[in-house]
């Protein structure tokens, strides 16, 4: 399966409303990502394990290992989880910067350093989300 495929089975598969909200958001960081680089983690480790939750991931940033090591990885990221979605900002060095700038004003939100976690996407105020995303895309490319 090509990764759009293999990223349209995993949204096809949710819930009704989970389905709806997590195309919803797809289409919604392709507008704001139209070049983007796609990436699907199917949550699996080397030996075929479940480590974590499927991951769809959007854009392209180079991890810095503290032991000097790199990986190419998404800036981006959207997963469905247990209780919701969550979507992944990944690339900001300062771990308050997502909870003091938008923990507030996102709405029904659990707001980490690189996490939102939401129930639904009528829980919180997309137009906000998108500006966290668009700020998180511009701040891990200057880092």
């Amino acid at each position: 399966m090509t990764i759009e495929e293999q990223i349209n089975h995993y949204i096809s598969t949710q819930s009704d409303t989970k389905r709806r909200d997590m195309e919803t958001l797809h289409q919604y960081i392709l507008q704001v990502m139209p070049e983007c680089k796609l990436w699907f983690l199917d949550g699996k480790n080397e030996e075929g394990k479940t480590v974590s939750n499927p991951n769809i991931g959007y854009g392209f940033r180079v991890m810095k290992y503290a032991d000097g090591s790199t990986r190419d990885f998404y800036q981006i990221g959207l997963s469905a989880n247990t209780t919701g979605i969550s979507i992944y900002i990944l690339g900001i060095d300062d771990k308050n910067y997502l909870p003091q700038t938008y923990g507030e004003k996102i709405g029904k939100a659990s707001v980490t350093g690189y996490c939102i976690k939401f129930k639904a996407l009528k829980d919180i105020n997309v137009e906000v989300l998108g500006e966290a995303i668009r700020d998180g895309i511009s701040k891990s490319l200057t880092q």
